[in-house]
């Protein structure tokens, strides 16, 4: 994939602005106006994303595997977002994989700029998205990494320390895998494809997925930042594990932002753009962005589930029809992602405009 290959400017770690105690966020992540969070509740009272109870798949009985399977439905064209629970991940494995992850970014410096990343592929630790040049920037530090398919996974560009890391984190995503197969077939069926149409237009068992743990530090003043800023996951699904200590995900619904408030051992699950366009947007991805806190530390395993990147993703053709044209032109995973790679998070900008007119 064409991309530059170097930061335009120094990198700053905002773990260690952050540590420094600072009173003030320097300018360069100061967000405009418009894109502030309000220091008020701006959530609707009593309102979050769906939490579903995925049991019910196991359970072997057609009536339960049915009504799970319509909860997921509805949640995707109403809400492109849900926790799940009871999903099959060992709940003392996601406790793990966040643990070493937290680890990781408690190691001294010069540990972690062994994996300094470039915007080649943003695999390692990284600090900003896109490649503007004076770019107003997130308050949040990464690490990025590839797992499939296979031949991009490789282990010498994971962390080493703190010990047993690779082994808790290769654990984690074989379980978290499993989980989206599971989920791409109940999306198959519920838009009324074939059970596997999804998984194999994403490339069958060698599709893609990658890990980006987000670290976010303690901001001193987080009404005028964002840990990440509003977009839409321009991948297939994403499967994150978020801080259930630490409530930080907004999503926009209604012009309003809704902050989630995370269960206990629960993935927060939402569809990328990917699926927007295979579902000729009966499914739809949603804008969603991070808030920071003054007080205290937040992190976060976003999975990104998605189509193998030289394949061409397009409208699902049982899904178009005369009444129904195909909104979206076909384009490889590689083009598209282009986009955020160069420009950063910019809403849903990027699949709105691809959109033909009906």
């Amino acid at each position: 994939m064409s991309c530059v290959q170097d930061w335009p400017e120094p990198i700053i770690r905002v773990q260690s602005l952050s540590d420094n105690g600072l009173d003030r966020i320097p300018d360069r992540y100061v967000k405009p106006e418009t894109e502030r969070p309000v220091v008020e509740p701006v959530v609707m009272d009593g309102v979050d994303i769906p939490l579903i109870d995925l049991s019910g798949l196991f359970s072997g009985d057609p009536d339960k595997v049915r009504v799970t399977r319509e909860k997921v439905g509805e949640a995707c064209r109403v809400w492109g977002f849900f926790q799940a629970v009871n999903h099959g991940v060992p709940p003392d494995l996601m406790d793990q994989a966040r643990q070493v992850w937290r680890e990781f970014f408690y190691q001294p410096m010069e540990e972690k700029q062994k994996y300094a990343n470039d915007p080649k592929t943003y695999e390692g630790y990284g600090s900003r998205l896109g490649v503007e040049k004076g770019a107003v920037l997130d308050w949040s530090d990464y690490y990025f990494l590839h797992y499939l398919p296979s031949n991009l996974k490789d282990h010498c560009k994971w962390p080493a320390q703190p010990p047993h890391h690779r082994e808790v984190v290769e654990e984690y995503l074989g379980e978290v895998v499993k989980l989206g197969q599971r989920l791409m077939k109940i999306f198959s069926t519920n838009l009324g494809l074939e059970e596997n149409y999804l998984q194999n237009a994403f490339g069958g068992e060698e599709n893609g997925a990658c890990l980006r743990v987000n670290y976010y530090p303690k901001c001193p003043q987080p009404d005028l930042t964002l840990g990440l800023s509003s977009h839409s996951d321009p991948g297939g699904l994403t499967i994150l594990l978020p801080d259930h200590d630490v409530p930080g995900l907004q999503v926009r619904r209604d012009d309003k932002w809704i902050t989630v408030k995370p269960a206990q051992h629960a993935f927060i699950i939402n569809v990328g753009d990917q699926i927007q366009v295979l579902s000729n947007a009966i499914y739809k991805s949603v804008e969603h962005r991070v808030i920071v806190n003054p007080n205290i530390e937040r992190i976060s395993l976003a999975f990104f589930y998605n189509p193998r990147g030289e394949l061409l993703i397009e409208p699902a053709k049982e899904l178009v029809s005369s009444e129904n044209p195909a909104l979206y032109p076909s384009m490889t995973f590689n083009e598209y992602r282009l986009y955020i790679r160069l420009k950063g998070p910019r809403g849903k900008s990027q699949v709105e405009s691809l959109k033909s007119p009906r």
